[in-house]
């Protein structure tokens, strides 16, 4: 397990973890009344900080004691493995390859054999797995939101690590069959149309963003011995 990224189980009582907090504070208070269960973590672009917003919100909602599911739906580049030093293979690829040959595969228990427990209590890992030659088509079969409807009543909160929007179309076809999309920017570095351009996208298949992450945001303080901290602004759309 990388514990230089996981922040939130490496250094619980640090100002970035307490963001993480208030971050999932914000995440709960907003689906009080709707009973929603899927997040989508995405970008604009590649070094955002998706990836590692994704990795250390799931550890900050699996401390609740909540059942928490982290997929790694970034077919491409998928990081998550490496992330919590588990086994890339199989993954989310092979489930869904897998699933178009044999819809025995469909059952709730054989999508125990992508899943991976980790180091945190509470906390499973879907891999990405192999890399298609197709991601595209492979996330846009009714198998992947059949996978979706099945984990819900397995966890307590899914949380989907997307690939960047202005790259590749994968995470806007997420954003269209889960129930919360949030965007990930870094400061100083995502471009302020480049963003309308993501939410556009995103609302134009009827995907519902929650909030923003803003960051890599410089921090100037005293009692912090690092320049900068990786910090996160929920705001509202």
């Amino acid at each position: 397990m990388n514990r230089n990224e996981l922040i939130v189980l490496k250094n619980p009582k640090s100002p970035i973890s307490e963001i993480f907090r208030t971050l999932r504070t914000n995440i709960q208070f907003m689906n009080t009344n709707q009973n929603a269960k899927t997040i989508l973590i995405t970008s604009a672009f590649a070094n955002e900080g998706k990836s590692w917003i994704s990795s250390n919100l799931s550890i900050a909602f699996a401390q609740t004691g909540k059942k928490v599911l982290l997929i790694d739906a970034d077919m491409r580049k998928g990081r998550q493995s490496s992330i919590f030093n588990i086994s890339p293979l199989p993954g989310l690829s092979n489930y869904l390859s897998n699933s178009c040959n044999n819809t025995e595969l469909n059952l709730e228990e054989e999508i125990i054999k992508y899943l991976r427990k980790t180091d945190v209590e509470n906390l499973y890992v879907m891999p990405s797995g192999n890399i298609p030659p197709n991601p595209s088509e492979l996330l846009n079969l009714p198998q992947m939101k059949d996978l979706l409807e099945k984990v819900k009543r397995m966890c307590d909160i899914i949380i989907i690590d997307g690939t960047p929007c202005q790259l590749v179309a994968d995470s806007l076809i997420i954003s269209g069959i889960v129930e919360n999309t949030i965007i990930v920017t870094a400061s100083e570095e995502t471009k302020k149309d480049g963003l309308k351009r993501i939410v556009t996208n995103i609302e134009n298949i009827g995907g519902k963003i929650s909030g923003i992450v803003l960051n890599k945001v410089p921090i100037v303080s005293k009692d912090y011995q690092e320049t900068y901290y990786y910090s996160s602004h929920k705001t509202k759309k």
